[in-house]
């Protein structure tokens, strides 16, 4: 099958200032994003950025780059407009893949584009992976999917869900025996006429309450198809504790 990977990267960053740049086991963490995406079978990778810096460093190691706007709200209204650049077709398939995934497993990224090309009633799909604590339930932090009996996405939530009533009332210390958790994993393969369809909706309700915006593709009726993730994903960055244990994952500490 065939697939694109764009990589939206920004330079600007709250907490890890310049986040795309940093080093990571002798590369730039956007290197080792590029180097994974390029490994998944796609066959073309771009990144999508509006800072010259990013531009400059992706060039640098043979990287495509699109330039584009510096008043995009998110990494999907980034995504769209390098589609819309690049020309592409209302049928292709394209994941979007963060910059700041630099353990991201290439398999991972090609799942996504194939569970999407097996399912054409889903106008998404993403990845997700089981919970396996109750501190990574309770973590506001990890986001939460429940799905149907065909691996349709019900809900996201920052939430534990689903609430297990009776156990959750003598004990949140441990989960439930049997019960089934997961996570979502923040990789999505899009169909183009579909993203170009999403950035033109205005923020839900439900997304804004729980800043999760893959909740605007089901607020508006549409699927989103939920594959188990077929290889372990790696940890993001976010923060300098997140850049240190990369580091050392990336060196096989």
């Amino acid at each position: 099958m065939r697939f694109k990977v764009i990589i939206p990267a920004r330079y600007a960053s709250t907490r890890l200032p310049g986040k795309p740049l940093r080093e990571l086991a002798g590369k730039s963490m956007l290197q080792h994003v590029f180097e994974r995406a390029c490994a998944s079978g796609a066959e073309q990778v771009i990144i999508a950025t509006d800072d010259e810096r990013i531009r400059a460093a992706a060039h640098a190691f043979g990287a495509q780059v699109c330039m584009t706007s510096e008043a995009h709200a998110s990494g999907t209204d980034r995504l769209a407009e390098a589609a819309q650049q690049l020309g592409l077709a209302d049928d292709e398939i394209v994941v979007n893949l963060q910059g700041d995934e630099p353990l991201m497993p290439s398999a991972l990224i090609r799942q996504a584009a194939e569970t999407l090309a097996a399912h054409p009633d889903a106008s998404a799909a993403t990845i997700c992976a089981p919970i396996k604590s109750a501190e990574e339930l309770f973590d506001v932090h990890v986001a939460k999917v429940v799905m149907d009996s065909r691996s349709n996405a019900l809900y996201f939530s920052r939430a534990p869900i689903p609430w297990q009533r009776a156990a959750f009332a003598q004990n949140r210390r441990d989960l439930p025996p049997d019960a089934e958790y997961y996570r979502h994993i923040g990789l999505y393969a899009y169909r183009v006429g579909f993203l170009q369809q999403f950035v033109t909706w205005p923020p839900c309700a439900l997304e804004q309450a729980e800043s999760l915006e893959q909740l605007r593709v089901l607020w508006n009726g549409h699927k989103i198809q939920v594959a188990l993730a077929c290889a372990a994903p790696g940890p993001g960055v976010d923060t300098e504790q997140d850049l240190t244990r990369a580091h050392e994952l990336l060196l096989g500490h």
